[in-house]
C-alpha cells in the first residue's frame, strides 16, 4: 500500500469518522440509483462497505466515532430503510413466482395421474405408452413437476428468510437466481408435454400440426424468458460477477 492510499484510509475527519464510518453511510439518490431495485442497491452498499473494509486496518472495524457508534452500527442506522424496501421487493417478486410455480406444479401433477388417451383396461398401462410422443411426454411432464416443485421450495425460502444485511450479498440474490432458472425450465417442460399431448391426440396422422404446436409453445417461452431476462442479467453480474471495483 501507497503511504498517501495508508494516509487516506487511516485519516480520519473532524466527526471522528474514519472512510469506513464514510462508506457505511447512504450514497446519494444519483449513486444509488446507478443500480435498479432496493435489493440490488443495498447489495451494492454492502460490496462497497465490504470492499472498503478490506483496505482499512483491522483496529478500524471496531472503532467508535465521537458519537460513539462504530462502522457496522452506522451502516445498519444509515441503511435501514433502504433493507426494508429490499425486504419487500424480495418477498413480492417471490410471492408473484411462488403462485406461477404451483399452478404448474399442480397442472403437471394432474397431467401425470390422467395420462393422454388413458390406459388399457386389462394391463392399465398407458394406450400410447410405445409411442415416442408419449415418452417425450412423460419425462417432460415429471421434469417440469421436479423443477416447478424445486422453484416453489427456493422462493418459499426466500419468503421465510430472516433478512438479514448480510443475507442480501449473496444468500438471497443466489436464491433468486435458482428459482427463476427453475422456473423457466419448468415452464419450458411444460408446454413440451402440452405439446407433446395434443400431438398425440391429434396430429399422429398429420405431421404438420407440429409446426403451429411448437410455434405456440414457443411464445410463452420466449415471452417469459425476454421479460426476466434482465433481472436473471443484473443477478448474475451483481452476485457472481467482478466486485464494486472491477477487480
Amino acid at each position: 500500500m501507497s503511504q498517501l492510499l495508508h494516509h487516506l484510509v487511516c485519516a480520519v475527519d473532524s466527526s471522528g469518522n474514519s472512510i469506513l464510518d464514510l462508506a457505511g453511510k447512504l450514497a446519494p439518490p444519483n449513486k444509488l440509483n446507478l443500480v435498479s431495485g432496493p435489493a440490488f442497491q443495498m447489495q451494492r452498499e454492502l460490496q462497497w462497505f465490504k470492499e472498503v473494509k478490506q483496505m482499512v486496518p483491522p483496529a478500524y472495524w471496531e472503532r467508535l466515532n465521537r458519537e460513539e457508534k462504530a462502522p457496522f452500527m452506522v451502516f445498519t442506522e444509515e441503511h435501514e430503510k433502504l433493507k426494508a424496501d429490499g425486504e419487500k421487493w424480495m418477498k413480492d417478486t417471490s410471492s408473484s413466482c411462488t403462485i406461477a410455480a404451483a399452478l404448474i406444479a399442480t397442472i403437471a401433477f394432474a397431467a401425470a395421474i390422467t395420462v393422454p388417451g388413458g390406459n388399457e383396461q386389462q394391463s392399465g398401462h398407458p394406450i400410447f405408452s410405445g409411442n415416442i410422443a408419449f415418452i417425450i411426454f412423460a419425462i417432460s411432464n415429471a421434469a417440469s413437476l421436479f423443477t416447478s416443485s424445486t422453484s416453489l421450495l427456493v422462493f418459499l425460502s426466500i419468503l421465510t428468510s430472516r433478512y438479514a444485511e448480510e443475507d442480501f450479498l449473496h444468500n438471497l440474490p443466489r436464491s433468486l437466481i435458482q428459482g427463476l432458472v427453475a422456473l423457466i425450465f419448468s415452464i419450458a417442460f411444460m408446454m413440451i408435454s402440452f405439446s407433446s399431448t395434443v400431438y398425440l391426440m391429434f396430429g399422429q396422422q398429420k405431421a404438420w400440426v407440429l409446426i403451429p404446436i411448437a410455434t405456440m409453445a414457443c411464445l410463452p417461452i420466449t415471452s417469459f424468458v425476454l421479460l426476466q431476462f434482465p433481472l436473471l442479467v443484473d443477478l448474475i453480474s451483481s452476485t457472481y460477477g467482478a466486485g464494486i471495483y472491477g477487480n
